[in-house]
């Protein structure tokens, strides 16, 4: 299988190219911002009509994902969350490549207590799940196969993220306050990865079912609770108390209940919701906590 990856050094990306090298049968070209501008396009879907012949899929891994700057760098965002995807996925239509897409569970407004399904009304609260919602609108309406994976709480060992920045704080503090009212299902790249993998796998062999689809880390929990398990297998003396969303402004508002139902997803490519705890441990593993028993 021949993949094209927008996206190169980003969470997910970085474990596409760790689950290429371990799957051995899939020639990857994995595309840095300097080979592909996300802000432009036409730049975008001139790369993936110069690809053709060389590609069976085209995975989209790459995006705005600075949620509270997204709030001032609206444009931006939904230039690389809307404008280009939907250029991606028509260039894709264009030569008959199927593409897959990342997207979140900011697309919706989180409210309720019941698991989000993928064709749940939306309702995003910022411009971060208002330009994610947008490119969405446009890889349906470009004609070809596609899949979009909505995803929440991404973690790994690369970039910035919860897990990272807690292990961060834990070595200048003892006690910490986190958000306890925000419920979600944390989700390791690793296992996005697998599935963006897999996905490709069915499109490429004629089995994909083109959707939108949820995948996120079973089971849900809240983000003091992800701290408390964060600190405790990387075996760090650190006390959260819990706090209200309302005791931690932020320039975007997040959505307090991101459980997703992931059903279709299974049903479709066989891919069930990960254990985060798992991959937690994978990820501490991979930052050297779980081995020296810092």
């Amino acid at each position: 299988m021949r993949v094209l990856m927008f996206g190169q050094t980003g969470q997910v990306a970085c474990d596409v190219v760790r689950v290429v090298r371990e799957a051995g049968d899939i020639t990857l070209i994995a595309l840095d911002r300097a080979a592909a501008d996300l802000s432009d396009g036409a730049a975008c879907a001139a790369v993936i009509a110069a690809h053709a012949s060389d590609v069976d899929v085209v995975i989209n891994a790459a995006a705005y994902t600075a949620v509270d700057k997204a709030e001032t760098e609206t444009d931006l965002a939904y230039a690389i969350n809307g404008t280009t995807p939907g250029a991606m996925a028509q260039a894709c239509a264009a030569v008959g490549v199927p593409f897959l897409h990342v997207s979140t569970d900011y697309v919706f407004d989180g409210q309720g207590t019941d698991l989000w399904k993928p064709d749940d009304p939306t309702g995003p609260l910022g411009v971060y799940g208002a330009s994610k919602l947008d490119g969405e609108t446009r890889i349906a309406a470009a004609g070809g196969d596609y899949a979009i994976l909505r995803t929440s709480w991404v973690f790994s060992a690369h970039g910035a993220n919860f897990v990272k920045t807690m292990l961060r704080l834990a070595g200048a503090r003892d006690a910490l306050s986190v958000v306890g009212d925000q419920i979600g299902g944390p989700t390791p790249a690793y296992g996005i990865a697998q599935a963006l993998v897999t996905m490709a796998r069915a499109f490429v062999t004629g089995q994909g079912t083109n959707g939108v689809y949820h995948y996120a880390g079973a089971p849900d929990v809240s983000w003091a609770d992800f701290a408390r398990a964060t600190f405790e297998d990387a075996h760090c003396a650190v006390t959260v108390t819990d706090i209200p969303t309302a005791d931690y402004p932020t320039p975007a508002t997040r959505p307090p209940n991101s459980r997703m139902d992931c059903t279709s997803l299974e049903t479709n490519f066989g891919i069930k919701r990960p254990d985060w705890r798992a991959g937690l441990a994978d990820v501490l593993d991979c930052l050297g906590y779980v081995n020296e028993g810092t």
